[in-house]
């Protein structure tokens, strides 16, 4: 089976610890979301698969084969980030030409359709693409490649919602007809929890929550109604937060909810992904 295996990994940026002894395992094929909050460690983690970074600790295998400066085993992967490796002056047909000398199962034909469907012209230099556009480029890149790895770091950065959507469908279907492991980091939890089967919360670099969407999502709920009654359910339940409205409150609970009949004036409802993120990273 092919992995991306992160075992004891910690990266300090002079005073700030980044990562905190961090262990994940990758499988493949699948689309994990990399969720946590600025500066929670997302991007380095990222950086510290593909070898962009260092680990001051730790280890990082990819198909079994240790990432540092080994061409073989990053070969099995590509990192979109914010970074733009691309010389400025070069056109973005060129570029595409380039990924193909270091992906050799680029799909030249499946770039330059993806590039019609965004707009994206292939005589446009790099340089004077929009932030949006620039996106766009690296994404098209990114599902072109046919590695089985696809790290993502914010794709949908500058994208309107027209693109984003036409994103989001395209990656299924590249994940439909070529399966591949896919992990997004994003902060727009809402838009992409249709589209991921595993959960990954980073929370001051450390793993909070690692499971399949169904189970995490079965692993919240709701509960709404007058304080007192609220409060009085709340007794000895793990409680991630609440607010309050008025005489009415809800209250956020981590855990599978009993079958019992609710007391008269409660409401149960389930969380969504992204309250759920909240919650837990607010916790």
């Amino acid at each position: 089976m092919k992995t991306i295996e992160v075992k004891g990994i910690s990266k300090n940026f002079k005073d700030t610890r980044a990562l905190d002894n961090v262990t994940l395992t990758f499988k493949e094929n699948r689309i994990y979301g990399l969720l946590g909050r600025n500066g929670a460690g997302k991007s380095t983690l990222l950086n510290l698969i593909s070898n962009r970074l260092f680990p001051d600790s730790g280890s990082i295998c990819v198909c079994g084969e240790p990432v540092m400066e080994n061409d073989r085993a990053l070969s099995y992967l590509f990192c979109m980030s914010d970074q733009d490796l691309y010389p400025e002056g070069m056109r973005v047909e060129a570029a595409f030409q380039w990924s193909g000398v270091f992906y050799p199962d680029f799909d030249m034909e499946y770039a330059k359709s993806l590039s019609k469907k965004f707009g994206l012209r292939l005589n446009k230099k790099i340089k004077n693409l929009s932030t949006g556009y620039a996106s766009i480029f690296k994404l098209i890149v990114a599902l072109s490649c046919n590695v089985p790895f696809v790290l993502l770091d914010e794709p949908v950065l500058g994208l309107d919602a027209n693109h984003r959507d036409l994103f989001y469908r395209e990656l299924l279907d590249a994940y439909a007809n070529n399966p591949r492991t896919f992990i997004i980091s994003t902060h727009l939890i809402e838009e992409v929890a249709g589209i991921i089967e595993q959960v990954v919360i980073i929370k001051e670099g450390k793993v909070i929550l690692n499971d399949s969407m169904e189970n995490v999502l079965s692993m919240g709920y709701c509960i709404t109604g007058p304080v007192a009654a609220v409060d009085s359910y709340a007794a000895g339940k793990k409680l991630l937060g609440e607010n309050v409205l008025g005489g009415l409150k809800s209250a956020y609970f981590w855990g599978q909810y009993d079958t019992d009949p609710l007391p008269q004036g409660l409401e149960r409802s389930s969380l969504d992904l992204q309250k759920l993120f909240i919650e837990l990273t607010n916790a």
